[in-house]
């Protein structure tokens, strides 16, 4: 791949420089056409040396461009490269042109006949000359301009891999604030039942916090995970959590079967739903119910979560939600505007949480 990559960068310059030399060809065409009023005039005896102009530019581009790194034209405050490089400018421009004053000398004697070299060069020295001269310095130019674009490249991918560094610190960051609260409660869970003296049953609590820490602790697990992944994590804390609330707790799954291959954000929802259970459920005498339900429509994922409980004050009916600062802010960094969340309240009737993200296989 690299190489063939190198041999189509050597085709685009070659092409790139035979156009120069085709342009500078029909410049001297036309102009010598106007010149001789209308007689014919040898476009390819015009155009042979032009392209020699731009081969020779071509060759020399390289070693231009290595002057440019040895002495820039910053060097010694400007003034020291700026009259470096003019100095090589017009030595190239004026040994070229020597150069092919003397070939219609070695070559073509009869058209030069009675001439003397240096009468000639001085009388045939004119200003199109001078865009040699230019010619080098536009691949001083193209050089600086490469340089900048690589620098402006370099730049742009270290502050996009700084930007995913620190987006992947603050996710870490907002992940790791929702396990404290989940952990304290099954813990203060498992010292009810030892004092209770069930102890069967905080064993297999303690079995159950042990599984659900090791996959939320482990460092290889994505930050993207599927549904069907969240739910093998979801239905393990809804275990811890029935253990607590006993027969009062009813959680209901209903996922369409199109969504579970479909990548969510990591314990995006188990802080929802222990906020359902906390503020809907926990607040009851009645046994209560939490449901979980996703379908897919279109190029979006819909989650919805949702509980039977008291709801929310009116005061707060319409706040963006209570414990769903940090699910919001990770969405916010992983979707940027391409989501949607949403909390509704009806007194008696419990909350809704819904979400909406972009369908990712």
């Amino acid at each position: 791949m690299a190489l063939h990559n190198r041999w189509i960068r050597t085709a685009l310059i070659a092409a790139a420089w035979a156009l120069v030399g085709f342009v500078l060809s029909l410049e001297l065409y036309f102009n010598s056409r106007a010149g001789m009023e209308g007689k014919p005039v040898d476009f390819w005896g015009l155009a042979i040396p032009q392209f020699a102009r731009a081969a020779m530019w071509a060759g020399l581009a390289p070693l231009i461009m290595m002057l440019r790194e040895k002495l820039p034209l910053n060097r010694g405050r400007w003034f020291g490269g700026v009259t470096f490089h003019l100095a090589v400018s017009f030595t190239v421009m004026a040994v070229y042109y020597l150069g092919r004053i003397y070939s219609y000398f070695l070559f073509w004697p009869e058209e030069t006949r009675g001439d003397v070299f240096w009468t000639h060069a001085q009388k045939g020295f004119y200003g199109r000359n001078i865009i040699d001269m230019a010619y080098y310095w536009g691949v001083l130019a193209f050089g600086y301009s490469s340089e900048i674009y690589q620098r402006y490249k370099t730049e742009d991918l270290r502050s996009a891999q700084l930007e995913a560094r620190l987006i992947e610190t603050e996710l870490k960051a907002l992940r790791e604030q929702l396990r404290p609260h989940f952990l304290f409660n099954t813990l203060n869970t498992i010292s009810v039942l030892i004092r209770e003296q069930k102890n069967d049953s905080a064993v297999t609590l303690i079995a159950r916090l042990s599984a659900l820490l090791r996959m939320s602790l482990d460092p290889s697990r994505a930050h993207e995970v599927t549904l069907r992944e969240e739910l093998d994590f979801l239905e393990g804390y809804v275990e811890i959590q029935k253990a607590r609330f006993s027969d009062r707790l009813e959680v209901n799954i209903d996922i369409d079967p199109s969504a579970l291959s479909l990548r969510i954000p990591n314990l995006l929802l188990q802080p929802i739903v222990e906020n359902a259970i906390l503020h809907g459920i926990a607040p009851k005498s009645a046994p209560g119910r939490v449901d979980v339900l996703a379908h897919v429509a279109g190029d979006r994922l819909h989650l919805e979560v949702r509980d039977d409980g008291p709801g929310l004050p009116p005061a707060h009916a319409h706040l963006p939600g209570i414990g769903l600062a940090n699910t919001r802010a990770r969405l916010e960094k992983i979707y940027g505007t391409d989501h949607r969340l949403t909390l509704t309240s009806e007194p008696g009737r419990g909350v809704t949480v819904q979400i909406e993200i972009p369908r990712r296989p």
